[in-house]
């Protein structure tokens, strides 16, 4: 993206955690310079305060984009900071926190984004789900998915009703991979593997599984293609079959009630 215009009016960031910095790195390495970013941030980082950006300095009268990336329960504090602003568009990553909450804030005639990246975005292969309020024009999404495109993916939603459910299945999946090559690794060590065997063994599986999954083949055809009638994977998957459907269903479904929670 040319970040030329965004550039001249300039971004506001509201918070620089894991999420707000893995995004600011990728806008610069995309282009757009350190010096049309205003951060606040309470407590920079020493990565932050090297970047160049203008740090907890006074905000741009209309910045094209002002990023929301603080806590739900910091918002309540966080948001007053930025009710100066004119003319800009307002992008939250908060969890939870639904378009109503910052139309309260900046009022109804808000340009609003929400957006639901996960944690990937902090090597760039993240994928964030957005979805705009009825101010928000085609061009202020394409905007905002420009900028979101530097840390990954990024899908349209046709309802904000369906961001529960994104953050149950991408905003925490990752969580379940990463629990789930533990429990490979565990399922190793105890066949007999060393721990650091095991858990390369597990990382690269799904790593390279990944990877596979990702050039388009569907998923099922994929585990057909691996499965010999009758093999040592055909044994594995009669146990796995057999219980993991039903227990993601569960865990996306507890995950999607709690944002539905937080957004109450």
């Amino acid at each position: 993206m040319d970040f030329t215009e965004i550039g001249e009016r300039g971004v506001v960031l509201l918070g620089c955690g894991k999420m707000g910095g893995a995004m600011l790195s990728g806008w610069i390495e995309s282009g757009l310079p350190p010096a049309a970013v205003t951060v606040l941030d309470p407590e920079p980082s020493d990565w932050l305060a090297g970047t160049g950006v203008r740090l907890n300095a006074d905000l741009p009268a209309r910045p094209a984009i002002t990023l929301i990336a603080v806590k739900p329960q910091m918002m309540g504090d966080a948001l007053p900071a930025l009710r100066g602003l004119t003319d800009t568009l307002y992008v939250s990553v908060a969890a939870g926190t639904p378009i109503a909450a910052f139309e309260a804030a900046f009022g109804t005639d808000a340009r609003i984004v929400r957006a639901m990246p996960n944690t990937p975005a902090a090597i760039g292969r993240g994928i964030t789900a957005i979805i705009g309020n009825a101010n928000a024009t085609g061009a202020d999404l394409d905007m905002a998915e420009a900028l979101l495109d530097a840390v990954g993916e990024v899908v349209r939603l046709d309802a904000e009703e369906q961001m529960d459910a994104v953050t149950g299945l991408s905003g925490s999946g990752p969580a379940y991979v990463f629990h789930m090559i533990e429990a490979m690794t565990e399922a190793g060590t105890a066949q007999g593997l060393g721990r650091e065997l095991a858990l390369r063994l597990a990382r690269a599986t799904v790593a390279g599984a990944g990877a596979l999954a990702m050039t388009g083949e569907e998923p099922s055809q994929l585990r057909i293609d691996v499965t010999s009638p009758n093999g040592t994977t055909q044994a594995g998957l009669d146990v796995l079959m057999a219980e993991l459907p039903d227990l993601m269903a569960r865990t996306v479904g507890a995950a999607a009630d709690r944002s539905r929670e937080l957004g109450a």
